[in-house]
């Protein structure tokens, strides 16, 4: 087997693998987008906190139909060994992986651009749905238990909220604690308890080798794909 035969081989079963894995997170978006709710019991509340800041049906079918015609384009194009479609997925790849350095290095530099936003989005939200909206409520309540914090930021989230109008005080993780009834303002600024941002972040930067383990490999399968997708169209352009 020649190494033109070999990487065709490869190119086809790896995006094959890409196009089932994208299938797959495709048809797990439009199950968080039509029952979410059955989603996050299955997940839990830490993971399903991320419901909060994001959209995460419409995330996963995003990068599901990505992934999908990426490896469409992989396979077809080493099948048929047609090299429109191997320029088109290098150059697909190619946008991806510079989109991916950007937002690293935005969220390693730009932190407090990125907290600016979630302050402006989550903390309205916080002040009008908490303890009025259930599912958001119990969402919340399990993610400051879990994660032992307060709000976005700190317990001031919750200023001149619904709740605090109604209970004339804060949620009782704000004091570290989850049976007290009332969390005064006196007592959570005792408590001094992170705001679950400042905490994730922490935890984040905590596991920092993991995730940029998971990122370096995740770089290097980029790089290689678009290596053999350019091997493979550099030979055709020959023959």
């Amino acid at each position: 087997m020649g190494c033109f035969t070999f990487f065709k081989v490869m190119m086809i079963l790896f995006n094959l693998a890409i196009f089932l894995g994208g299938g797959t997170l495709l048809g797990v978006g439009i199950w968080v987008t039509v029952d979410s709710s059955s989603f996050m019991n299955i997940l839990g509340p830490v993971f399903s906190s991320a419901l909060q800041f994001v959209n995460v049906g419409y995330l996963l079918i995003a990068i599901g139909a990505v992934l999908v015609v990426l490896g469409f384009l992989g396979c077809c194009g080493a099948q048929k060994e047609s090299k429109c479609l191997l320029i088109l997925f290098f150059s697909i790849i190619l946008i991806i992986f510079i989109a991916e350095v950007a937002a690293a290095v935005v969220a390693l530099v730009y932190t407090s651009l990125a907290e600016n936003i979630l302050q402006a989005t989550v903390t309205p939200a916080l002040k009008t749905n908490y303890g009025k909206d259930p599912q958001f409520t119990n969402t919340w309540n399990a993610t400051m238990t879990e994660v032992r914090c307060c709000g976005l930021l700190n317990y001031t989230d919750f200023n001149n909220s619904n709740y605090f109008k109604e209970h004339n005080g804060y949620p009782p993780q704000c004091c570290n604690a989850t049976s007290s009834p009332i969390c005064t303002p006196q007592a959570a600024a005792e408590s001094r308890t992170q705001g679950c941002f400042h905490k994730l972040l922490s935890d984040l930067r905590k596991n920092a080798g993991v995730v940029g383990g998971v990122a370096a490999g995740i770089g290097a399968l980029e790089i290689a794909a678009m290596a053999v997708a350019m091997y493979l169209y550099c030979y055709l352009d020959k023959k």
